[in-house]
């Protein structure tokens, strides 16, 4: 490998965009070899946490371009895992909805992001992967309202 300079190494932000390189890597593997895509994973998460939403509400849960979100929901449709009908409060928005397929998938691609936080968190101690996502969540806060 490839020598990197120190000061890049002490870096919290070189160092969190490596992780993020890392875990993206992981993440796309896993998601892959379960058949799936990452994009599919957000979406049926959010219709199993908050329900039936338009594609635009989608788009803002999982922080997905719409044009992302209009072909994730049709691949979604294809393999029977979510349904898409004209919304009853605005004929012309799409609601979509979690199918049972679709709930059934959503546990299966459950066990990836598990085996990535397993893999890429195992030199941590249960205590300190608690105090990192800790704070993390304090750093990331202020941007979560942008």
């Amino acid at each position: 490998m490839d020598e990197i300079p120190e000061r890049l190494t002490t870096m919290p932000s070189w160092l969190i965009s490596q992780l993020a390189l890392c875990t993206r890597r992981l993440v796309f593997d896993g998601v892959t070899a379960a058949g799936a895509r990452g994009y599919h994973y957000r979406i049926l998460a959010a219709l199993q946490e908050f329900g039936a939403a338009s594609q635009a509400e989608l788009g803002r849960r999982c922080r997905m371009d719409r044009s992302d979100v209009v072909a994730a929901v049709n691949e979604l449709v294809e393999q029977g895992y979510v349904d898409k009908a004209p919304s009853p409060d605005h004929g012309r928005r799409n609601q979509v909805s979690l199918t049972s397929d679709g709930a059934r998938q959503l546990r299966h691609l459950d066990r990836v992001p598990d085996r990535v936080q397993d893999d890429l968190l195992r030199p941590l101690s249960p205590a300190d992967r608690e105090t990192l996502t800790h704070l993390w969540t304090r750093v990331l806060a202020p941007y979560e309202a942008e």
